[in-house]
């Protein structure tokens, strides 16, 4: 056996310091560590943006859905029914999930919701509205019309029934022109026959002292003298009645012809008495009943 190589072999093994190399590869510094993009991404957005409190970070998961928050508001219709506006708006998914997040963007919107409206339900959503007593419509059967009526009463005479508040202008052949009056209240009626004494265009007003003595006891203060005009109760015209305080003329309260509402003259309306105004003339007989 040739010893030479064996020995030279033990030789160059014996000048080789081992434990120090040896010491030294374990503190050298490793290598660098690559990690694939997959793995790398989630890490790197956390560094990027925390996630928020309260908000756990999980890798490998997928991310919550958005969250749609609804907004509803209350609106009322022209007749008094309710919309429901509702906003609707997406809320998106932050801290580290913010860009995995891969559902489609809602966009806002509003939707009206309706109620729907009747016929029935429209007029009853309006509330009536109060009607003045000028507005109030009078009663056809006190219009002015021409009826037939039989009388023994001469062409021109004036019959006054206070019963069915009608005045009737005898005009012959067995026709009569009916107009609707007020007549006396209770306390205040009266019947008998006299004669037209006095014609006048927009009289004034002159009230009897029992008349402002009795509606002052009311808290009502009446003037002693009024000009006549349209805001005077005898109206446009006035028809007098022989030489008693009673009168046939107009009113500026129209809404109460065919009531009892007077102190016992017997008033139009206003297009009515100018209309009679123009067909009776001074000496015609008034019958009351």
């Amino acid at each position: 056996m040739n010893k030479k190589p064996f020995l030279l072999l033990s030789a160059a093994l014996l000048t080789v310091p081992i434990g120090p190399a040896i010491a030294g590869e374990r503190y050298s510094t490793p290598p660098a560590v690559t990690l694939s993009s997959d793995l790398a991404s989630p890490w790197v957005l956390q560094l990027k943006k925390p996630a928020q409190a309260g908000q756990k970070a999980r890798v490998g998961l997928s991310a919550p859905k958005p969250k749609v928050v609804r907004k509803v508001k209350k609106r009322k219709s022209v007749w008094g029914t309710k919309k429901k506006v509702v906003k609707k708006r997406t809320v998106r998914a932050t801290g580290i999930f913010a860009g995995l997040n891969t559902a489609p963007a809602t966009t806002p919107r509003t939707v009206y919701r309706k109620k729907k409206v009747t016929t029935y339900n429209r007029v009853a959503s309006v509330k009536p509205r109060t009607q003045s007593p000028t507005q109030r419509p009078i009663d056809p059967q006190f219009l002015p019309t021409m009826v037939n009526y039989e009388t023994s009463q001469k062409p021109g005479t004036i019959v006054i029934n206070t019963n069915t508040r009608h005045l009737y202008l005898v005009m012959g052949n067995g026709k009569a022109r009916r107009y609707g009056v007020g007549v006396g209240k209770q306390g205040f009626e009266w019947s008998g026959t006299e004669r037209v004494t006095r014609k006048a265009e927009w009289p004034s007003w002159t009230p009897p002292k029992e008349m402002i003595i009795r509606e002052r006891k009311k808290g009502r203060e009446l003037p002693s003298f009024m000009e006549g005009g349209p805001a005077n109760p005898m109206g446009a015209r006035a028809i007098y009645l022989g030489s008693t305080l009673y009168r046939i003329h107009g009113t500026n309260q129209p809404w109460t012809i065919g009531q009892a509402v007077s102190s016992g003259c017997i008033r139009m309306r206003n297009q009515d008495v100018m209309d009679l105004y123009e067909r009776v003339r001074k000496g015609a007989k008034v019958i009351v009943s």
